[in-house]
Formats: structure tokens, C-alpha cells, sequence
């Protein structure tokens, strides 16, 4: 008797939720992607970025920086890269 009802009724219910809830979640992704309303605008000048040049180790917290865009300083005749003014600063001060 218990087996038949959970069976015949608790089960498909039970189906029958998480196929509803798949359903609304897939639907609610298609209307988010066909809404219309303004879109970003792309930049205008886009921010460039130098490539190349040696990769150097921050020696303040390890990042490896491009000698050709890194903000260095000389430290006994020898050049130090530093990814930012404030490790720069940490590492002079």
C-alpha cells in the first residue's frame, strides 16, 4: 500500500518538480540572452599594452615583471624591477 502510493504518486511528482525546474532555468537563460536593452559600449582607445622585453622578479612580492614596462631602480650598479611604485617603496624603505 505505502509502496504504491510512493510509486505511483510521490515519485512522478517528485520527476515532475525537477523537470519544471530545469524547464524555468533553461527558459530564464533564453530570455536573459534575447533581452533587448542597451549593450556595453566597446572603449573608444582601448588601453595598450607593451609586450616583450626579460622577465625580472619582483624581489618585494615575487612577480615576474617585463623589464620594458616594470618601474626599476638601480641598487649597487645593478638594475631591480618592481611591478609597482608601492613595492618599490617597500623595498627601498
Amino acid at each position: 500500500m505505502i509502496r504504491a502510493f510512493f510509486v505511483e504518486i510521490v515519485f512522478p511528482f517528485l520527476v515532475f518538480c525537477l523537470v519544471l525546474s530545469i524547464a524555468k532555468s533553461f527558459l530564464r537563460g533564453l530570455g536573459a540572452a534575447f533581452k533587448p536593452g542597451p549593450r556595453p559600449a566597446a572603449p573608444a582607445n582601448p588601453p595598450t599594452v607593451q609586450s616583450g622585453g626579460e622577465l625580472k622578479k619582483d624581489p618585494v612580492c615575487g612577480t615576474y615583471v617585463s623589464t620594458s614596462t616594470s618601474l626599476s631602480r638601480m641598487v649597487n650598479g645593478q638594475a631591480v624591477y618592481f611591478c609597482s611604485d608601492e613595492c618599490r617603496r617597500k623595498f627601498t624603505g
